[in-house]
């Protein structure tokens, strides 16, 4: 299963924390013409679950913002251009999660 949009809204629904694990505010900023995906990760349970899924995609090439809620276990991705998942798939591996599929 995929979702993946590219958008040109100016915002998206994130993630109370930041990849550093700070306390941000519900929006995150998507440049336009962006490209979003959304990703279903297993074994997140808190925020600083969030915060380590989000840290590691985050230095990913190419990524603008990571919105993680471990409610769902959705990450939303938003990157300049499509991702290869199996770049995300290390990524989420490193932080100590499973990367399910994109949602």
């Amino acid at each position: 299963m995929t979702a993946e949009t590219t958008t040109e809204t100016a915002e998206a629904t994130g993630s109370c924390c930041s990849p550093g694990g700070s306390c941000q505010g519900g929006t995150a900023d998507i440049s336009l013409g962006a490209h979003s995906a959304v990703y279903e990760v297993r074994g997140m349970t808190c925020g600083h679950c969030e915060g380590a899924v989000s840290s590691e995609i985050a230095e990913l090439p190419g990524v603008i913002s990571v919105a993680a809620a471990a409610g769902t276990g959705e990450v939303t991705v938003v990157s300049e251009a499509p991702l290869d998942e199996s770049m995300v798939r290390a990524a989420v591996d490193e932080a100590g999660y499973e990367l399910v599929s994109q949602a």
